[in-house]
């Protein structure tokens, strides 16, 4: 097999995995890939995914690849706060939420880092879709919720200091869809932290 060849049937994945080529190609050489590696023709993300190096990398590609290589995961945490615009900073990391181990990988397209959630807590996201592909993404609400749980924050001083942007955040969270949700964590430092969240925000 030729690298053309192997281009024409694995362009429809924007990230592919060993398990995605063997399906076309089940006798495939893995060592092609170190070949085809060398001369820039695809790209390494972590062992096991590729994609192709002319590969336009957005933003929403970057959290498409942050769901592909290590899954189940969505994007979350400061991404996802950066994505609604609910805060001022942008990040050099892509942030998830998974239910397997904490993780984090330095990548040739990028910085991933995914924090552990409990199975049941792992609801409250959406799909977005692009022209060619779809990412899993929080909900305005349920990013608020990881954001809290996920970080020691135990003092108003401290969401005071992340600059919140009061207006979308008012504009974009429903509260009853917040509280419903915050129900299921069933935790009291949670419950203590959107106090002084919703404080601050005046909300």
């Amino acid at each position: 097999m030729n690298y053309v060849e192997f281009e024409r049937a694995l362009k429809i994945f924007p990230v592919f995995s060993i398990k995605d080529i063997r399906k076309w190609y089940s006798d495939f050489n893995s060592r092609r890939l170190v070949e085809w590696q060398k001369k820039s023709y695809i790209v390494k993300i972590r062992r096991g995914y590729y994609c192709f190096s002319e590969r336009e990398r957005g933003e929403r590609f970057i959290f498409f690849a942050a769901n592909k290589i290590y899954s189940p995961s969505y994007i979350s945490l400061q991404s996802a706060l950066t994505w609604y615009n609910l805060i001022p900073e942008g990040v050099f990391i892509t942030s998830s939420v998974t239910t397997k181990n904490t993780a984090g990988y330095d990548t040739a397209i990028g910085n991933f880092e995914y924090k552990h959630l409990r199975p049941d807590l792992f609801f409250g996201y959406k799909l977005v879709t692009n022209s060619n592909f779809t990412f899993k993404i929080a909900e305005p609400e349920k990013v608020i919720l990881d954001y809290f749980y996920l970080n020691p924050i135990n003092h108003i001083e401290e969401i005071e200091e992340i600059r919140f942007n009061e207006i979308l955040i008012n504009e974009q969270i429903n509260l009853d869809k917040l509280k419903q949700y915050q129900n299921i964590f069933n935790s009291k430092i949670l419950d203590k932290r959107i106090k002084m969240f919703l404080k601050v925000i005046n909300a």
